[in-house]
């Protein structure tokens, strides 16, 4: 196992071993302190971020190593001046790791094809792997197992969240139900590929418009921003008139098993994909999440670099 590029390509054991991992380098930060000691980490980005960023970067400080920051919009490959191919065989002969934070899927896939160094993928149109392997391992603490658990996702079903959460989930052998309008229901590519790992693993997949049956006795409720960033301003009310009846509450907290946890990745906007009751009650896990951004990643980061 060379790169993170998405969840369809690692096995559960590999999942369960970097969850594992994370466990123990949250429990005992102390002793991966200097690890990494003169590694470095290209971060590139050409989508904004602010968990992606800074989780990574503390991460890799941390772990002893060195993060630099690399902003497509001011270089010359996000400027066409410079092919990712070029670009990041040059890259691989300086540092020792890269992550992306891009657009299109297709050009992570290029840089992992062309990279001599691991490629990690911090998300893209496709697939988001480094925010899914952090909300496993949140679940993992909250309930103590994954598998056999049911995980309810509302909202936008074509974006890279909803994605990376069904490879992950029918992986790792917990069920995962997906409830979108029509017009925004999961890849159908990514799905059937989905439904295949869910009858591996023993567990269930169920994309439906019904966002009552997707959310009735769930043990996680799952949501993600109406309006990701590359969606226009313009598309915002809309849009809000589509998801509205996704709209995870109090009403819809009630359907889901007792002892449910609310999960959202953030950014969050009160009063769209969720209510503020919901995001700041007791069920709601949203900043445990956010920090287990920091430790799944210094996991990812440890055993693609082989020094674990």
């Amino acid at each position: 196992m060379k790169h993170l590029i998405s969840l369809k390509d690692w096995s559960a054991e590999t999942i369960f071993d970097v969850l594992d991992l994370a466990v123990k380098v949250k429990a005992a930060p102390a002793q991966y302190a200097d690890v990494l000691k003169q590694k470095t980490l290209l971060m590139i980005f050409e989508k904004p971020s602010l968990r992606t960023r800074i989780s990574f970067e503390a991460g890799m400080t941390q772990l002893g190593g060195h993060a630099i920051y690399y902003d497509m919009s001011t270089s010359p490959m996000g400027g066409g001046k410079e092919t990712i191919k070029d670009s990041i065989k040059v890259v691989s002969r300086m540092c020792d790791i890269v992550m992306a934070r891009l657009f299109k899927h297709e050009d992570i896939l290029e840089m992992a094809q062309f990279a001599t160094i691991p490629v990690i993928n911090a998300l893209t149109d496709n697939s988001h792997p480094c925010q899914i392997l952090a909300d496993l391992l949140t679940i993992q603490e909250k309930k103590g197992s994954l598998k056999g658990l049911t995980l309810a996702y509302l909202g936008d079903g074509h974006n890279n969240v909803t994605h990376s959460l069904m490879y992950g989930c029918s992986k790792i052998g917990m069920n995962i139900r997906v409830g979108s309008p029509k017009g925004h229901m999961p890849a159908v590519e990514i799905t059937e590929q989905c439904r295949e790992f869910a009858k591996t693993s023993g567990t269930t997949l169920l994309i439906t418009e019904d966002a009552a049956a997707a959310v009735h006795g769930a043990d996680v409720v799952y949501t993600d921003s109406w309006m990701s960033y590359h969606i226009p301003k313009e598309e915002e009310a809309a849009r809000v008139e589509i998801f509205k009846p996704y709209q995870v509450n109090s009403e819809r907290m009630a359907h889901a098993d007792r002892e449910a946890i609310f999960m959202n990745c953030l950014p969050a906007r009160r009063g769209a994909e969720q209510t503020a009751e919901v995001i700041d009650g007791k069920q709601s896990v949203v900043f445990d999440e956010a920090e287990n951004r920091l430790h799944a990643q210094k996991a990812v980061l440890l055993k693609l670099s082989g020094m674990v």
